[in-house]
């Protein structure tokens, strides 16, 4: 799955992963010196190139970060990052926003989201333990949205619930807590996690910081941990899988019994695992990723809590083969994804397919009908946003986008012109 990681990308296959990241377009050149790329941000042609810093792992306080999308992206861009993947958990609410704010910086997001789940051991549910899955998705976002929202939705709810038994576990260890502090915490309809809880214990004085809450009450198995309704991980796996993601482990250190996960999610179609960290490559994890075929990554598993322990983002050096090896994976399932979707469209030219084409699109304007001049434009545009050159000129999207601009969208619904 992860190709040759001993043959080194060539100079093609360096330039085509330089374009997915910029993707500029001939059209939007303005000066011989400048482009305007695929966030309408005017940027300088240099003869060397900038080092492209990837961050594939990251949190807002969608999920249990402490920073908006825009103040995460914002720090990001502040720190070189050029890629930059939200993966909040069990939620991708904040993907808009961060899209937003990188248009404003001249950045790349990868829609993502870090999925809850459970392994449990055939015959064995003492051992349960909890699984983190990193789901990378293309610009265009899910194929089968609905599928992968009500997936995330059911373990979202799951989560009021562990949180309201882990305060009714802490009033039992005479810790008075309420549910009231923890959702206030948490912000309005954001799922609560344990570190919210964590928070209102630490305000509460029970706790002297988020490091004593977790290491005495709310480890994993502690007096006060609780599950959800998180799904088997094998079945997350399934989900990301079909619905156009890239599957990775997240944290494997973190993990009980790594190799039995393992080799249980590749069964299930797992593209790779976190295998680096700000401190370095874990040479364990990287072994049992050529073991099992998988991908290498890793990111900073950014918060925004702040103290010394937390890795900043875009800490953590992901090398160029790296980063081939993972857009080698991935461009091809997030290619198919963004063919499903706008044939779907292109069938079925419905204001509700037509809004799952334009959510993660930069285009100016919908009120009234779009700003640009034609169909073909806003079609094309969206194509140079999401598709290499190459790739949007092959035939089959060439065909999709001849259907698609035959179609008038509007605000009132779609008919062919």
């Amino acid at each position: 799955m992860a190709g040759d990681l001993h043959a080194l990308p060539n100079s093609n296959s360096v330039g085509a992963m330089s374009e997915w990241v910029s993707q500029d377009q001939s059209s939007f050149v303005t000066a011989a010196s400048c482009v305007v790329d695929d966030f309408g941000v005017q940027k300088s042609l240099g003869r060397g190139g900038e080092k492209l810093v990837f961050e594939l792992h990251s949190h807002s306080k969608c999920s249990d970060g402490f920073l908006s999308p825009s103040k995460l992206v914002e720090r990001a861009h502040g720190n070189g990052v050029k890629v930059l993947a939200l993966t909040d958990h069990d939620t991708m609410y904040g993907i808009s926003e961060a899209l937003d704010a990188a248009r404003r910086f001249g950045m790349k997001i990868i829609p993502g989201v870090e999925v809850s789940t459970i392994f449990s051991p055939r015959g064995d549910s003492e051992s349960d333990e909890p699984v983190h899955v990193l789901a990378y998705y293309s610009s265009c976002g899910p194929t089968g949205c609905e599928k992968l929202e009500n997936f995330l939705a059911n373990i979202r709810d799951g989560r009021y619930i562990r949180a309201k038994n882990m305060i009714e576990k802490l009033n039992k260890l005479k810790l008075s807590l309420t549910w009231e502090q923890v959702a206030r915490i948490a912000g309005k309809g954001v799922a609560p996690g344990r570190v919210h809880v964590a928070r209102a214990m630490v305000e509460a004085g029970h706790v002297v910081n988020l490091k004593e809450a977790f290491s005495r009450y709310l480890f994993d198995g502690g007096p006060a941990y609780s599950t959800g309704s998180e799904p088997l991980a094998e079945e997350a796996v399934k989900v990301i899988c079909e619905t156009g993601g890239v599957a990775v482990l997240a944290h494997p250190w973190a993990l009980k019994n790594p190799v039995a996960i393992i080799r249980r999610l590749k069964e299930a179609g797992l593209h790779g695992i976190e295998v680096f960290r700000s401190d370095g490559r874990l040479s364990v994890y990287s072994d049992l990723a050529d073991t099992y075929g998988l991908l290498k990554i890793g990111g900073s598993d950014y918060h925004g809590r702040g103290g010394h322990g937390e890795s900043e983002l875009g800490s953590v050096n992901l090398p160029v083969l790296v980063l081939h090896e993972f857009l080698k994976v991935a461009r091809p399932i997030w290619h198919s994804a963004i063919r499903d979707i706008l044939e779907k469209c292109a069938e079925d030219p419905s204001e509700s397919n037509l809004a799952r084409i334009m959510k993660f699109a930069r285009i100016p304007s919908l009120k009234g009908g779009f700003s640009l001049n034609s169909n073909k434009d806003v079609i094309d545009r969206c194509l140079s946003l999401w598709l290499t050159n190459e790739e949007r000129n092959s035939a089959e999207f060439e065909a999709i986008s001849l259907k698609l601009s035959q179609i008038s969208f509007n605000q009132g619904g779609s008919t062919l012109l």
